[in-house]
């Protein structure tokens, strides 16, 4: 089974630790690399784009429960320099032949059959582009074809949900004006618009405009009361609107208990996985891990453990073809429908 992967953070883990990113790609260190991927059928997924506030990686692993505030909003500047290293980062990889980078969904299936790692370009939070949005067009021909206007903080094209537990993804206004100028230029483009992260008001708006609604790493509220999962109403329209939600595999965004413990199992992601295909339909669920951007539950320490998710699909009773949806080819019938062949 290859399995296409809705959300992982490999090139900013890859830029924090610094050094020659081909070498540490190779070695077996992190979620996502490539013994790790031999070994796991790993086949590719959204490759995320990112820009922590200093070149340190956002770390979940010392949280216990209660909330935390919104991050601080953060330059362009700044933002560009890490968001353009990463993409430096990702266009070493793919002339070594550790990856491949590509731009539509016949590309992906193409490398994934012949063993390779297909890597989609993602930007989580779109700190780093101008008003004029020329920046953004400068991605998209650098191979860019996936866009989250927010990570979990304010930006001029709207606002994130912090980190809290009790509470739904309500938490304050959705997309400002420029943020509707920034989703109708990715409309344009042929660019999936993610909504994770985005406040529950964004999300609503990007339906309004016609969009698919798609979250690449988010969960079922009814059984993690997290900002950053999906009520039934959400899911229900992610499915009315062709879109996905991709499984988080994040212990946090689980369940109460991995919430306020930072342990979760297995079972946990196939309740959700059961929960997320109730609400949204099992044509328009996927798996968004958040490798190398969360803690995961036991049994899961990187993408070389995905054929125990596997199992546990065919142990809970999910037939093969439901699984063969799951573990891409939804992703897959997605991304041709908005990005092309």
């Amino acid at each position: 089974m290859r399995i296409f992967d809705g959300h992982n953070d490999a090139l900013a883990r890859l830029w924090c630790q610094g050094g020659d990113p081909v070498a540490a790609f190779a070695r077996d260190e992190g979620h996502v690399n490539t013994p790790a991927a031999r070994r796991g059928g790993f086949g590719g997924g959204f490759f995320a784009l990112f820009s922590p506030q200093t070149r340190k990686r956002f770390d979940f692993s010392g949280f216990r429960g209660g909330s935390m505030p919104l991050a601080a909003a953060m330059d362009q500047g700044p933002a560009l320099q890490s968001v353009m290293a990463e993409v430096g980062i990702i266009r070493r990889l793919h002339q070594a032949g550790a990856l491949t980078l590509c731009t539509g969904a016949g590309q992906i299936e193409s490398v994934m059959a012949a063993g390779g790692i297909a890597a989609l370009l993602h930007l989580e939070g779109a700190e780093c582009i101008d008003p004029e949005l020329l920046v953004l067009d400068t991605l998209y021909a650098l191979g860019l074809r996936s866009l989250g206007p927010v990570w979990s903080r304010p930006t001029i094209w709207g606002d994130g949900v912090p980190f809290g537990y009790g509470r739904d993804g309500d938490t304050g206004p959705g997309l400002t004006e420029a943020g509707r100028r920034l989703v109708a230029r990715c409309a344009e483009l042929g660019m999936v618009v993610d909504t994770s992260h985005l406040t529950m008001k964004g999300f609503w708006e990007i339906g309004a405009m016609g969009l698919p609604l798609v979250a690449t790493h988010s969960n079922a509220w009814d059984l993690c009361q997290t900002t950053r999962n999906l009520t039934r109403a959400q899911l229900r329209a992610i499915g009315e609107t062709g879109g996905m939600v991709g499984l988080n595999y994040a212990t946090v965004f689980l369940s109460a208990e991995g919430w306020a413990s930072g342990r979760a199992t297995l079972d946990d992601c196939l309740r959700q996985l059961d929960a997320l295909i109730e609400g949204a339909g099992e044509d328009h669920v996927g798996l968004g891990s958040d490798f190398d951007g969360a803690p995961l539950p036991e049994g899961l320490a990187g993408c070389g453990d995905l054929p125990a998710l596997v199992r546990a699909m065919e142990a809970r009773g999910y037939g093969r073809p439901l699984i063969e949806k799951l573990c891409g080819g939804n992703w897959l019938r997605l991304l041709g429908r908005v990005i092309g062949a």
